[in-house]
């Protein structure tokens, strides 16, 4: 596990106000863009950040991490300065979030391999199973002041 917010001593990863969740998504997928809107509906306090894979800091912190930015079937999301990835990120920040984001936790019942086995083939497959959609395009102003361009 890597140390909590290990980023701020990388000089590859632009300096940026983590006093906040920062999920950092893929900006073209539409299962992403729908993830967008439910971050920015379930988190009541308002305080969570959407970081664009395609952003030069959503590049820098995949890469910080050991994921690829140009296969960003993975899901990051920055909770007080620590990473959680991908099943496990949805996971939290379900938690995180409470109310109707605690139906996330049940997902929990699923054994760990096969919920890691499930994430990668929906990541891999998500734009021919999904589409594409331009999560920077999505219309709600409140949601747009969330993105970290």
């Amino acid at each position: 596990m890597t140390a909590p917010y290990s980023y701020r001593a990388d000089p590859s990863v632009p300096p940026f106000d983590d006093s906040a969740p920062v999920a950092v998504m893929d900006a073209d997928c539409a299962i992403c863009s729908w993830g967008a809107r439910m971050i920015h509906r379930l988190d009541r306090k308002g305080t969570t950040r959407i970081c664009p894979i395609q952003s030069p800091l959503g590049t820098a912190l995949l890469t910080h991490y050991g994921l690829n930015p140009q296969d960003p079937a993975s899901w990051l999301f920055l909770d007080q300065g620590q990473a959680h990835k991908d099943f496990e990120a949805v996971l939290h920040a379900g938690r995180r979030f409470g109310g109707w984001g605690h139906l996330t936790l049940t997902l929990r019942l699923i054994p760990r391999p096969i919920r890691d086995w499930l994430y990668i083939r929906l990541a891999r497959n998500r734009y021919r199973l999904f589409g594409r959609a331009d999560l920077c395009a999505l219309p709600d102003p409140a949601l747009q002041r969330r993105i970290l361009r």
